[in-house]
């Protein structure tokens, strides 16, 4: 049974190896395969695990911390956790009648390093909307349909994702990686975050087993507290690259830059503008960090207190804020990066727009305004956030 503290420490060991590549990855488009099975082998995603079931124990601020870490060396590799960590959480919350056996098999299979991935979210309707379509066939089921965004799944063993019945209710499932009909194509072409194999996944008459359907604990017009953990995992990789991009910041005005013609400063680490510069890369990134670790405490509060309404709500607000202010810090950040030098900057063998890319498109899951509306309806009036999945 392994501690937070010794998971902590296989982190420090990996993270130099991760961050090794990662600017040379995201340019080339090499899909870090070998970082994702290092870190589950690690034990990255047993974080949450009980120690009744032989894990660690640890709460949320353990795992959101671990999170930005990665995130600082690579936000790819940390938002393609988020399927796999995710589930953890929807477990842990799971009250149906199958509960407890769902947590020892799964718990087993990720002590053992399984990986999770997610084909949930589709286009071409509105968003959330759902079209694939499974059917009954004698003991088993059948499966068609197209799904996008499918985090993770690349890197995955398993598979989860969700259709249709014949009485257009929602069923989830997990799928081995290897199930015939299932394919994964690595096609995610935004301009950012491009490693973190979020394509499509055609479901092609995939037969799933009864034992692979799962009972789905969430209804409409009530939260779960797996959607705050969900919503501040993104906030926590753009902590992370608001890290990445002080990292590089500072980097680049020790190793490459020069002082400009007309600065008084004979090298640039001298030139007070830089300093400036550097100072407010470091404030927005301190910033971040400590919105997401502030959220993170009150999702363990709301556990803490059963996850009563008031609690679980009070943690949505929370996450909110948290991504509104950690979207915004690492886009400046990201964006200040470029004052530490000239033109050189730019140089695509840096690949330093990288970071504002990718804060850009994690920040475009779920659209920042209507987090700061939200948090306004609920100071204002004490309005719950919505529940549709994003809060």
């Amino acid at each position: 049974m392994s501690t937070v503290t010794e998971l902590s420490a296989r982190l420090d060991a990996l993270l130099p190896e991760i961050a090794k590549g990662a600017a040379e990855r995201e340019r080339n488009r090499q899909l870090p395969y070998e970082a994702v099975a290092s870190l589950a082998k690690a034990g990255i995603y047993t974080t949450r695990i009980p120690a009744q079931y032989g894990g660690p124990g640890g709460s949320v601020e353990d795992v959101i911390g671990l999170l930005v870490r990665i995130a600082s060396v690579d936000s790819n590799v940390a938002q393609a956790l988020r399927p796999g960590l995710g589930f953890v959480e929807g477990l842990l919350a799971s009250q149906t009648d199958d509960a407890e056996q769902e947590r020892e098999r799964w718990f087993a299979r990720y002590l053992e390093g399984a990986v999770i991935g997610n084909a949930g979210w589709e286009i071409g309707a509105a968003n959330g909307a759902v079209s694939a379509r499974i059917v009954r066939e004698g003991e088993h089921f059948r499966v068609n349909g197209s799904k996008y965004y499918s985090t993770g799944s690349l890197y995955a063993d398993w598979v989860s994702a969700v259709a249709l019945d014949d009485e257009d209710q929602p069923v989830s499932f997990i799928l081995p990686r290897s199930r015939e009909g299932l394919e994964l194509l690595d096609d995610f072409d935004a301009m950012g975050q491009r490693l973190t194999a979020s394509g499509t996944t055609h479901l092609n008459n995939v037969r799933v087993e009864a034992s692979e359907i799962r009972t789905r604990t969430v209804e409409d017009g009530t939260r779960t507290i797996v959607t705050p953990f969900l919503q501040l995992f993104l906030a926590a990789v753009e902590a992370g690259i608001a890290v990445n991009a002080l990292n590089d910041a500072v980097a680049f005005a020790r190793d490459h830059a020069r002082p400009i013609k007309h600065s008084t400063a004979a090298r640039s680490v001298d030139d007070p503008y830089v300093e400036l510069s550097i100072g407010d890369i470091s404030a927005r990134a301190y910033t971040a960090q400590a919105v997401v670790v502030r959220a993170a405490q009150s999702i363990d509060r709301a556990w803490a207190l059963g996850l009563t309404t008031a609690s679980v709500d009070q943690a949505a607000i929370d996450a909110a804020q948290a991504q509104y202010i950690g979207a915004e810090s690492a886009l400046k950040a990201a964006e200040l990066l470029f004052d530490v030098g000239g033109a050189s900057t730019t140089g695509r063998s840096h690949n330093l727009d990288r970071h504002w890319r990718n804060a850009r498109t994690v920040a475009n899951h779920n659209p920042r305004h209507w987090k700061a509306a939200a948090v306004g309806a609920w100071q204002l009036k004490g309005t719950p956030p919505p529940t549709s999945g994003l809060f």
